[in-house]
């Protein structure tokens, strides 16, 4: 079960990037340093509206050299599930917001010959505070960022008025250049790592284009702050500590099932499979892993399971709770 050191912090800045990107700036609350985090790191912002409340993941864009502040871009989603519409339209400067400790779940691996990060769009958050860690390692590396359009294209401009802007290449569909992942990737130089941040169909193409160029598993890093599919078969649960079996429905989570019959007290600071907060064991079954949290290994040995995203391969769970 994870615990997160939360930390008080103020609004000290809001810019507009584009028409739907806005950047955060957050100083700690008290006259301190915040906790340090290394390049790919993420913090959970937790935001109170009304009744509602809110717990999301974002990336910290500034360098991990700089402990006075964090810095997050946040996209106004066209379907938000209540956290970017809130930072959006309600947060302004001088407001106060409680954030976690920095975890990192997408970090730079020191054993790769070269470095090559691939952004969609949003995606390009984590690779921000990754460049300021490649640059002082003097590591070899590229930058492709790649967007639909210029309203989504949130930091050529500031990019390309950096250290790194001699390694960094941008591609515009809408304006006719594309990554071709197929004929990019099977160029790469041997021992290279490629890391991926953005759509599900940007990573399922790195996949793709990988596995046809031999590379192997480990040399791929990717991040995706939210589940793209957490539907599936239908399943029946069993809480083995109260013996209350219930039946968890195609289009539910486990932990929407369990909140609904008030079966059950369990923590979710995401509820997208990053944080591990509702981390459960597995004492029947296996399950179907669907998060970001668990290793390859961990999830290979089915002794515990992320509730809020991820489901049963049979027809019957029971967890211990």
């Amino acid at each position: 079960m994870s615990a997160y050191q939360m930390v008080g912090v103020i609004v000290s800045d809001i810019e507009t990037i584009t028409p739907t990107i806005k950047r955060f700036t957050l100083i700690p609350e008290q006259n301190t340093h915040l906790p340090s985090f290394t390049g790919g790191s993420h913090i959970f912002v937790q935001m109170q509206d009304g009744d509602s409340h809110y717990s999301n993941a974002y990336s910290l864009l500034n360098s991990p050299f700089d402990s006075q502040r964090y810095q997050i871009a946040i996209k106004r989603e066209e379907h938000s599930q209540g956290g970017s519409a809130f930072m959006h339209e309600k947060v302004v400067i001088g407001d106060k917001l409680v954030v976690s400790e920095p975890n990192n779940l997408f970090p730079l691996v020191s054993e790769a010959k070269k470095h090559i990060l691939i952004a969609g769009g949003i995606g390009i958050t984590p690779f921000m505070s990754h460049l300021h860690e490649l640059e002082q390692q003097n590591a070899e590396y590229e930058l492709h960022y790649c967007c639909r359009d210029m309203n989504e294209n949130a930091f050529q401009q500031e990019l390309m008025a950096s250290e790194f802007k001699d390694k960094i290449v941008f591609y515009v569909s809408s304006e006719g250049s594309r990554l071709e992942l197929d004929t990019f990737i099977a160029q790469l130089p041997e021992g290279s790592h490629v890391y991926t941040c953005g759509s599900n169909s940007l990573n399922e193409g790195v996949k793709q284009a990988a596995k046809k160029a031999g590379f192997s598993e480990h040399q791929l890093h990717f991040e995706q702050f939210t589940v793209e599919d957490k539907t599936g078969d239908e399943f029946t649960l069993v809480l083995a500590r109260s013996g209350v079996e219930l039946e968890v429905d195609s289009e539910s989570t486990i932990l929407q099932v369990i909140e609904r019959n008030n079966a059950a007290s369990v923590e979710s600071l995401c509820r997208e499979g990053v944080c591990g907060t509702c981390e459960s064991i597995i004492l029947e079954g296996e399950a179907d892993h669907r998060d970001q949290y668990f290793t390859d290994e961990e999830k290979e040995s089915q002794t515990s399971m992320l509730i809020c995203c991820s489901r049963a391969k049979g027809k019957r769970l029971v967890l211990d709770l």
